[in-house]
């Protein structure tokens, strides 16, 4: 039946210069199929078991935290930001919830606005990566900035939010971000390969990110990217932990299945078919769900992981390089559409 999967998976390859690694679970069909190099220099051959970052994939991981807390009384979705967090905010709205923050619908300051900033590099020119070590360091590049617009009133794409996120786990809780996701979410789940680490100190089998140059010359992203991953992105995963991490989640392993329901809701309407929860994107199709779905997009790193609900399917494409992974979920979603209506 899936014959032709395989195929079509090695011709995006040949055609986008694809490098990573690509799972793909359907019923008792698993597909594990690994290109290009992981370290460059030393030809070390990206493997099932390479750890890469995913960029703002791992807001899933955020706003799965701030489920479990709100779960145990913490706080609540309608709870505001500033009886959350004891961080003043000169000029941000009063009525901004954890709500808004969770479905990018705020309305405040992002560090990175994608609608004016082209380059992420261009942050750390008065802003040094290696000095971004905790979510607190992140406060200097957008606290006191003014709203984009009154809370609630659009979705506006925002990592600025789900920082401030990682803040209130890590006020609620008396724990690191990074510790809580590591005991709460990635140990409930056996998702004992990833992590929050920093480029310093990688462990091993972990992908170095590339930027490609027109010229066909290459560096690695360790100036591009802060030196830990946060809130809003950066942790590594392997592609195995990843759909680990779903299966999880729709096992209601890491919430009760109320709140798994209240989380994968379809908050956000952000264009005819696809719709926003919490930490998660949702594409519909007439009156059901086609997939639970995250991406992230950094400098050397491409990512995009789906869960079908019809089929409990599951795919996960990490690249360690800057483009390739939306071609190659796109193919291989397409290919699933025919043989088993994804």
């Amino acid at each position: 039946m899936y014959s032709n999967l395989t195929d079509l998976i090695s011709t995006i390859h040949s055609k986008h210069d694809f490098s990573g690694t690509v799972l793909v679970k359907d019923g008792e069909m698993v597909l594990d199929l690994n290109f290009g190099y992981a370290d460059r220099s030393e030809q070390r051959k990206n493997n099932s078991t390479t750890r890469f970052g995913i960029a703002s994939g791992c807001k899933l991981f955020t706003a799965i935290a701030i489920c479990q807390l709100v779960e145990e009384g913490k706080f609540s979705f309608d709870s505001r930001l500033s009886d959350c967090l004891d961080i003043d905010f000169q000029y941000f709205d009063k009525e901004v919830t954890v709500h808004h923050l969770l479905t990018h619908t705020s309305g405040i300051p992002d560090y990175f606005d994608e609608e004016v900033m082209e380059d992420f590099e261009e942050l750390w020119m008065e802003n040094p990566m290696y000095q971004i070590k905790k979510l607190k360091d992140f406060l200097p590049l957008f606290q006191d900035e003014r709203m984009k617009s009154e809370a609630g009133q659009s979705f506006h794409y925002n990592n600025a939010g789900y920082i401030l996120l990682g803040l209130i786990v890590e006020q609620a809780s008396k724990l690191d971000f990074s510790d809580y996701v590591q005991q709460y979410i990635f140990n409930k789940a056996n998702m004992m390969d990833s992590g929050y680490f920093t480029f310093d100190s990688l462990p091993r089998n972990t992908a170095f990110g590339y930027i490609d140059r027109p010229d066909g010359t290459w560096r690695t992203n360790i100036y591009s990217l802060p030196v830990k991953g946060g809130a809003d992105g950066g942790a590594f995963v392997t592609v195995v932990d990843m759909a680990k991490l779903w299966d999880a989640l729709f096992n209601f392993q890491l919430l009760s299945e109320a709140y798994t329901n209240k989380m994968i809701k379809a908050h956000i309407q952000v264009d005819e078919s696809d719709f926003y929860g919490y930490g998660t994107w949702i594409k519909k199709k007439d009156n059901g769900v086609l997939k639970y779905h995250v991406m992230g997009y950094d400098p050397g790193v491409s990512f995009h992981s789906a869960y079908y609900p019809e089929t409990s399917a599951k795919v996960v494409v990490c690249s360690n390089k800057s483009e390739g992974a939306y071609e190659m979920m796109s193919g291989i979603e397409a290919e699933l559409k025919k043989v088993s209506n994804v």
